[in-house]
């Protein structure tokens, strides 16, 4: 199949983009490539940018529930995940209590500091 498109941003909403761009940052190593007042972007130098947009009204998702659905999230690989849980939480993320993954064993979610629901999974 032809291409179509090129994945160019995944955008989070956010009630302020700057702090949720330094905990990623800090995360994936990615640098900030924009900033003003109501968008952060992140690179790592490639084509495709993690970006972090101010919403006014933002309410972050209530995943499990269908109320405030997760509507997206991110899967990040780790070669020690009890080593990345460690970091993410002393970085702000909390660790959710609805974790699927516990039966399979190779991913564990968590919020990231504006509520988003993200997963450290297993390389490999």
């Amino acid at each position: 199949m032809a291409e179509i498109a090129r994945l160019r941003n995944i955008v989070l909403d956010c009630p302020d983009p700057r702090p949720l761009a330094e905990f990623y940052a800090s995360v994936i190593g990615w640098k900030v490539a924009y900033e003003d007042d109501e968008w952060v972007s992140l690179s790592d130098g490639g084509q495709v940018k993690l970006s972090f947009q101010r919403a006014e009204s933002y309410q972050p998702p209530n995943w499990p529930s269908a109320e405030h659905p997760q509507q997206a999230h991110l899967d990040l690989t780790v070669d020690d995940r009890k080593q990345a849980e460690i970091e993410v939480l002393a970085l702000g993320a909390v660790k959710h209590p609805h974790q699927p993954g516990e039966f399979d064993g190779n991913f564990t979610v968590f919020l990231d500091p504006a509520g988003h629901p993200f997963c450290l999974c297993d390389a490999g």
